[in-house]
């Protein structure tokens, strides 16, 4: 019986909305604000880094919010056209969104991990509060003047950091997709600046964009003469 009962109790955490038991981890924080931020575009060849913060007022969400939020995930468990569809209502429900984007020279004077970190903390910085706890996903950011915390894994744990990669990814790709139009042969809409085998291809055939990082020191990168 104990083995029915566990199996049942399994049965459902799994069939539980994603967005139910995010939403669960910020709340057991116990603050009234909690902001989260994630980025996208780290490892890419190309493209900008986006990072995105995301404030929620837990005295402020409704039913209703968590319901229209209930299939909320990380970002990279959904699809294209899920991400899309779930941006807007995070823009309504949240209290507060903030969006930073340092180009592809940035990254390239100041390092990948200085200019990622500092991302995050300019973004929390605009969206922070006082009383406000801040986590991010995977890093401690220092000297923010809030109470930071680094949640391992926390895109698929945190509903704030969820959200936050939900719109750091969409605001990325749909700047990629305007690229592409604007650097046609690349392909930036179908791979938005990664290291597929395509976008290696395009490197060694055309070169390079002003959208490429030059601090990456590809494979791709090492047939041409920079």
């Amino acid at each position: 019986m104990a083995e029915t009962t566990s199996s049942a109790r399994r049965r459902r955490r799994r069939a539980r909305p994603p967005g139910r038991r995010l939403f669960a981890f910020d709340r057991d924080l116990g603050a009234r604000f909690v902001a989260g931020a994630d980025e996208a575009g780290r490892g890419c060849l190309a493209g900008p880094l986006v990072a995105a913060a995301v404030m929620f007022d837990y005295e402020r969400i409704t039913r209703s919010d968590l319901r229209a939020l209930s299939a909320l995930n990380d970002s990279k468990q959904q699809t294209a056209e899920r991400r899309e569809a779930i941006y807007p209502v995070i823009l309504r429900v949240a209290t507060r969104v903030a969006v930073i984007s340092r180009c592809a020279p940035g990254i390239d004077r100041r390092g990948l991990h200085v200019t990622n970190l500092a991302a995050l903390r300019d973004a929390l910085a605009r969206v922070a509060c006082d009383g406000c706890i801040c986590l991010s996903d995977g890093f401690r950011v220092a000297d923010l003047g809030h109470d930071q915390r680094a949640v391992i894994g926390g895109d698929a744990r945190s509903a704030s950091i969820a959200a936050a990669s939900v719109v750091a990814k969409v605001t990325r790709d749909r700047f990629m997709h305007r690229a592409d139009v604007l650097h046609p042969g690349w392909e930036f809409a179908s791979h938005v600046g990664y290291a597929t085998p395509e976008h290696r291809a395009a490197i060694e055939r055309l070169g390079i964009t002003p959208l490429h990082r030059l601090s990456f020191q590809s494979a791709a990168y090492q047939q041409l003469a920079l």
